[in-house]
């Protein structure tokens, strides 16, 4: 148990705090910030888990101020794509065990991607993009939304399965369907929960939560609390995209740190 006392668990709980003061302040990139240092530090057996349950939490908090804003058709959809997508993630993940450079590698590259992408929509906007979309054949285009939609779910649920980090991809996803703000934070929080949740129950059947285990996730809760207190709290007072720029700069920084684990 001294363990989760140690060095490398303290920076982890830091890593937890700071990354929810981000989450706090954007809306997303929560874990997935977290998640290369808590690799890490404390290992991906310990961060994976740890993180999968703070998940959980996170959007009960959320859910509790929103749950009759929940768009229950595409809560549906989502959870039947990603559900699938996820057990894909599982078993890629099951099959890498004893191989910790090839996923932190695989990570690495996913979030450099997302964080690439984001800086570019954020500073480029694809107006031209949309004006020859727009000039295609209407079945093209709900051909190609088709494709683009239902793989995105498919990924964000592998992702999800292999580092509980499908976040920006559900988002990408999301942010096309639903365009109230309170709508989308309950119906995106209700996706955690019950995705989280899945993985949270398989967790425990396989025996993933020891005691020590517990003892972790029990310590990390205050410090993810008060980082999205804290994170709220510097929303309503500073840029938001000074903190997604900062974000996405820290994602590209910590995905390139992992080709060096």
């Amino acid at each position: 148990m001294a363990e989760s006392f140690s060095l490398s668990y303290i920076i982890f709980y830091c890593v937890i705090l700071l990354a929810n003061i981000i989450q706090g302040i954007t809306g997303f990139a929560g874990t997935i910030l977290a998640m290369p240092v808590s690799m890490m530090t404390v290992g991906f057996d310990v961060a994976r888990p740890v993180l999968n349950g703070l998940g959980i939490l996170a959007g009960i908090m959320v859910l509790v101020t929103c749950w009759r804003k929940i768009d229950w058709i595409e809560f549906t959809k989502i959870i039947l794509v990603m559900a699938t997508g996820i057990v894909f993630g599982m078993i890629i993940k099951h099959y890498l065990i004893g191989h910790e450079k090839i996923l932190f590698m695989l990570l690495g590259v996913f979030i450099i991607i997302v964080a690439i992408l984001g800086l570019t929509k954020l500073f480029f906007p694809f107006k031209k993009l949309k004006e020859k979309k727009e000039k295609l054949p209407q079945d093209a285009i709900t051909i190609t939304t088709l494709i683009s939609d239902y793989g995105l779910l498919l990924g964000s649920g592998i992702i999800h399965g292999m580092f509980v980090s499908g976040g920006p991809l559900l988002i990408a996803y999301l942010t096309k369907k639903i365009k109230d703000k309170d709508q989308f934070r309950a119906t995106i929080s209700t996706v955690w929960i019950l995705l989280n949740g899945i993985i949270f129950a398989t967790d425990c059947i396989n025996g993933v939560y020891t005691k020590p285990l517990l003892l972790t996730q029990g310590i990390a809760i205050p410090f993810m609390c008060a980082g999205v207190a804290i994170g709220g709290f510097l929303y309503k007072h500073m840029s938001q995209k000074v903190f997604v720029i900062l974000t996405y700069i820290l994602l590209i920084i910590s995905g390139v740190s992992l080709f060096f684990k």
